[in-house]
């Protein structure tokens, strides 16, 4: 018998070699998430209404960067293209990278915070809290603008943090501490937040029809102010969510042994969900709701680089980026010179993912 055990336990070291073996390195994997990432951005650039010539767009981005040194490169783009890719393509390339990787991030973060792979960056009501300050923006102060900028994206990231922060605070109240208390209050607080949303598009019907664009996701009107409204708070939460990976590969081991080892749960699992909400709250403000970015993006990554949070929420980063600026492509060049909404491409792609996986958990257990 002890001959056995011994082979079995010989037998699933060996087996756990070889699975490491067969998936891709992490520096490959990183790598060809950046050469992803480029790629799509660059057929984001290249690809629309207007066909811009590649090297003609290569050129005049190299002018533009070595125009400090004084160095100019010639073969450019003319007026009206350099136009389109400076103010139009370019501003909407590097947006639906930047939400892409804040959503995908997220989701890879809840999924480990959380314990539960289905979970999704939209939890804990900050989709419930964007949606209904977007909706009050849209209905009662619609065109105006602070600093330049439009109420909107602001109405909707203050919305979103106040629904977050809503669920924070019943989940305390309801006096459990753990993973299941939480969700449930996020349930409630979306369900309250959604609730009144209805209630304010009932009394605003002329409306509808933009509060429905963009809770469908849009990136058709990016501007270089949206870039620089998100870029400082996407960014932030990224980097605390990196520095949390190698606690949250701890916590998987359990609370006590975690706390044996120097983690503190609660006090990571508290900055996991604030930065995590975070990111999301700001993508949500500039690009609308936008799902299945942070459910689809992270299962991918996992199953190329396994389940290490080190190794998984940097290739999250680069490969959500990828993945919405492709969508968003999709969505823009699928039927020219109409286009369709960001979310509704997502969820034809995060839909059916959706369903594989639930049939693909049902078949294990």
């Amino acid at each position: 018998m002890t001959a056995t055990a011994s082979g079995t336990r010989d037998g699933g070291a060996v087996s756990g070699a070889a699975s490491r073996r067969r998936r891709p390195g992490t520096l490959l994997v990183v790598g060809g998430s950046v050469a992803a990432l480029v790629v799509a951005a660059l057929a984001g650039i290249w690809v629309g209404a207007l066909p811009l010539p590649p090297g003609a767009v290569v050129a005049t981005l190299l002018d533009r960067a070595l125009a400090p040194l004084g160095i100019d490169v010639p073969g450019g783009l003319t007026g009206t293209e350099a136009a389109v890719l400076l103010q139009l393509r370019l501003p909407r390339v590097v947006l639906a990278a930047l939400v892409g990787a804040g959503l995908a991030v997220a989701g890879g973060s809840y999924q480990g915070v959380f314990r539960n792979p289905l979970a999704d960056p939209y939890l804990l009501g900050a989709a419930a809290g964007a949606g209904l300050g977007a909706t009050l923006v849209i209905a009662y102060a619609p065109g105006v603008t602070v600093g330049g900028i439009g109420v909107i994206p602001l109405a909707a990231f203050a919305g979103a943090l106040a629904g977050v922060g809503a669920a924070l605070v019943l989940g305390a109240a309801a006096g459990g501490s753990g993973n299941a208390t939480l969700l449930l209050a996020g349930v409630a607080v979306a369900a309250f937040l959604a609730a009144a949303q209805t209630l304010v598009q009932q009394q605003n019907a002329e409306d509808l029809q933009q509060v429905y664009g963009w809770l469908l996701g849009q990136l058709g009107s990016a501007q270089w102010a949206d870039v620089v409204l998100v870029l400082p708070y996407l960014g932030l939460a990224s980097i605390v969510l990196l520095l949390c990976a190698r606690p949250l590969d701890v916590l998987a081991v359990g609370d006590d042994e975690a706390r044996s080892l120097g983690v503190h749960p609660t006090r990571v699992r508290l900055l996991v969900i604030l930065a995590a909400s975070l990111a999301t709250a700001s993508a949500v403000a500039v690009s609308g709701l936008i799902g299945f970015v942070g459910l689809v993006v992270p299962h991918v990554v996992r199953r190329l680089v396994g389940g290490s949070h080190v190794r998984l929420l940097p290739v999250c980063l680069l490969g959500g980026g990828a993945f919405l600026v492709l969508a968003d492509l999709i969505a823009r060049t699928v039927l020219s010179p109409a286009e369709l909404p960001l979310g509704v491409v997502t969820a034809a792609i995060g839909a059916p993912f959706f369903a594989g996986l639930l049939w693909a958990r049902g078949r294990q257990r």
